[in-house]
């Protein structure tokens, strides 16, 4: 086994536990002696051991003098458990090959400097497709522990024409069936899915992960608890009848209300047994899009899956808080000049003003096109 193959190896445990490991960044770990795998791990559930614990509890006594690969740099400080680099050097790992830096700035390259004066050889790797791939399984993460609010990635279908709906507002379906798999799929590596309220007025969502085992694009552990359901509302008003007012959905909903919202409100909310969280509102009367992220961050969300609508995507726009894309755009043509665009919002003066997608790739589910990128403001 190569140190790609390895890396690659570790590469997989960090996906499997994708979305199940907030507030701690999902990490994958191998141990490798002799060109054989002898100890894998990857980031426990708040709060159990770090992927190199596990790997190196699994390998054992393989592990004195065996080569580590782990997706990020190993941590140096006691946070619910002892620092992963005394864990590393009490085991005699020769040599431990790195994924991806720690963005912490209480970690990064400290816990390399730890490693390599213990005598252990390190290595840091750069420009492969493993350390792209390292770095970008950590860019929730990163936004959590670096800015104080999780990382959002925007998702949308629309027609060739650029519309998410028609002129009378029917959206069913835009895409196709492979398109809706793959978006259950990421539903299933974020910690949190929010729409605004007139996306559920209009379109009574469930918000949840409905994927068969054998259609997801990564093996993934179980979940413990399926992704928060969020709602932003500023005045609160829901019909009752919304499907995740009702008792099977409720609980696991969390409703961001502005602070101005009547207690009355809040309280008939509060009823159906979802969390309600007041939260500051902006210039514009209505609820601070930055203050409602802030919120879930404190709650431990890291990666959070936005859906719509325009409305609720245009304010994140402009306030520069899309990270992430991840566009279908599927062979239809709609017209119609009142039909909805995916964004909403002030929007941009000047086409030299546009934002670009950094890291693009594309790809085709059967005849829609998928296009995904980083958000790079001007």
């Amino acid at each position: 086994m190569d140190e790609r193959e390895a890396m690659q190896q570790a590469l997989a445990c960090a996906r499997r536990v994708e979305g199940r490991t907030s507030p701690r960044p999902p990490v994958g770990a191998v141990v490798v002696r002799d060109g054989e795998i002898v100890g894998r791990g990857a980031t426990a559930p708040p709060y159990g051991p770090h992927a190199e614990v596990q790997a190196l509890a699994q390998a054992g006594a393989a592990a004195d003098g065996a080569d580590l690969y782990v997706t990020l740099e190993p941590c140096c400080i006691s946070v619910h458990t002892p620092p992963c680099t005394e864990a590393i050097i009490a085991a005699g790992v020769r040599r431990v090959v790195i994924g991806s830096q720690d963005p912490n700035p209480n970690v990064q390259t400290r816990g390399i400097e730890q490693l390599r004066a213990a005598g252990i050889e390190t290595a840091l790797l750069e420009n492969t497709q493993e350390a792209h791939e390292a770095t970008e399984i950590i860019r929730p993460f990163e936004m959590y522990i670096t800015k104080g609010r999780p990382y959002v990635t925007a998702k949308w279908a629309m027609t060739l024409d650029g519309k998410l709906a028609s002129s009378t507002g029917d959206a069913s379906w835009i895409s196709g069936p492979h398109a809706r798999l793959w978006v259950h799929d990421l539903r299933d590596r974020v910690d949190a899915i929010l729409v605004g309220a007139n996306t559920v007025r209009m379109d009574n969502p469930q918000l949840t992960v409905r994927l068969p085992p054998d259609k997801r694009v990564w093996e993934r552990t179980p979940r413990a608890q399926p992704p928060l359901r969020v709602v932003l509302t500023t005045r609160g008003h829901l019909p009752a009848t919304l499907a995740l007012l009702q008792p099977e959905l409720a609980r696991g909903t969390c409703i961001l209300v502005a602070e101005t919202c009547s207690h009355e409100q809040r309280r008939c909310l509060a009823d159906s047994g979802t969390e309600v969280v007041p939260v500051a509102i902006g210039a514009d009367g209505q609820v601070d899009l930055q203050s409602a992220l802030q919120a879930l961050a404190r709650r431990g969300m890291m990666h959070v899956l936005m859906e719509g609508g325009a409305k609720l995507l245009g304010s994140a726009f402009d306030h520069h808080c899309i990270d992430h894309v991840a566009a279908f755009i599927a062979p239809k043509l709609i017209g119609g000049c009142n039909a909805p665009s995916p964004i909403a919002g002030r929007g941009l003066p000047m086409m030299t003003d546009a934002c670009q997608l950094r890291d693009m790739r594309t790809s085709i589910l059967d005849g829609d096109v998928l296009v995904e990128g980083h958000v790079v403001y001007r």
